[in-house]
């Protein structure tokens, strides 16, 4: 692998995946190697990945901009040797928080922190591009597809028609407090709220009453009699239990609610009604969401996060969904082959 980098005609390319829970780079060839017999990309992302770095959170509207350039650098310099840094071409960035024009802060400020990270690391790179990190995400299908629809379902939630590698409209992914319809957080905020109204009387049993406690380290002696908080349960058991969840739940940022969301599809494996029914009705916003961007088949959807992977519990939920309107899913687990694939083009545009 060094006598490659170490080329004098090597080519190289730069991809980021800079999220809210970390930024990723790979360093890849110029040119794609479609013959590559292990660790190959398909179409514009394809060859061989050569290095590859990890460091801290990469929201360009969150991250604090010089702590946003301490990320980008450490992650690029662990997947660039200093002998290749020459040999870079083109860099491309896929960062949250970036949606938007050149103009838009959260774009202007991945795009500073990256040229302060490439300036840092003295690497010269003809062709320079930022992008959100749905936009990388959907250039990472097969491909690396210009049109479609791109749907993020993680902790967050959004949809957005991208036309020409742009994000051109956007559904959605308007955060806890007002969107976020399906994602992760609601699907944690839906547990939190479901064994609250079991515990005290309005909802359905379930037994994520004794799920999300556990989960906020409730003492064994203070949990509700049976798993889905039926039973005989006291009044002071049952006040005992919503004066551990509610301030345990409130000192935490709101986004934390995302955590109970693996509860929701452990209980429903299991059969819980209130977990099935929170599943459902999570697929069902995402299908709206979709359908809010008016796709017309055959469109093509990439999706990506946690929720709708190969073993995510809202795939096969969607995925039917979908499929009564004529539209199937592609899934890509993160932007890192997409962002590899804009530098590529980049590189030869």
């Amino acid at each position: 692998m060094n006598n490659e980098l170490n080329q004098e005609s090597r080519r190289l390319v730069v991809g980021l995946d800079a999220g809210g829970t970390r930024t990723r780079a790979v360093l890849a060839e110029a040119e794609a190697d479609a013959d590559a017999a292990v660790g190959t990309y398909a179409g514009a992302a394809g060859g061989r990945t050569l290095g590859e770095g990890a460091a801290g959170p990469g929201n360009a509207l969150t991250v604090p901009g010089p702590q946003l350039a301490d990320h980008v650098t450490e992650a690029i310099a662990a997947a660039v040797p200093e002998a290749a840094r020459a040999a870079v071409v083109a860099v491309a960035g896929g960062f949250a928080g970036a949606a938007g024009s050149a103009d838009e802060p959260g774009r202007h400020k991945a795009r500073a922190a990256l040229d302060e990270a490439l300036r840092r690391l003295g690497i010269a790179a003809g062709a320079v591009t930022v992008n959100s990190d749905i936009e990388a995400a959907f250039a990472s299908a097969p491909g690396a597809p210009a049109d479609g629809l791109a749907l993020v379902a993680g902790t967050g939630a959004v949809a957005v028609r991208i036309s020409g590698r742009r994000s051109r409209a956007t559904v959605d992914g308007d955060g806890w407090l007002l969107g976020d319809d399906g994602s992760g957080f609601w699907l944690g905020r839906g547990a939190a709220r479901a064994a609250l109204r079991a515990a005290d009387g309005r909802g359905t049993p379930t037994t994520l009453v004794t799920a999300v406690a556990r989960a906020l380290d409730m003492p064994a002696g203070s949990l509700p009699p049976a798993p889905d908080g039926t039973g005989d349960w006291p009044d002071h058991r049952r006040e005992a239990y919503r004066a551990h969840v509610l301030p345990a739940v409130m000192a935490e940022a709101p986004i934390r609610l995302a955590r109970f969301a693996p509860l929701v599809a452990e209980a429903a494996r299991d059969k819980d009604t209130v977990a099935l029914a929170l599943l459902d009705e999570a697929a069902g916003h995402l299908a709206d969401t979709i359908r809010a961007l008016a796709p017309r088949p055959p469109p093509r959807i990439v999706a990506t996060g946690g929720l709708l992977g190969p073993d995510g519990p809202l795939t096969d939920r969607l995925t039917a969904r979908l499929h009564a309107l004529g539209l199937t899913l592609d899934w890509v687990p993160d932007g890192c082959r997409g962002a590899v694939a804009l530098a590529r083009l980049a590189a030869v545009s």
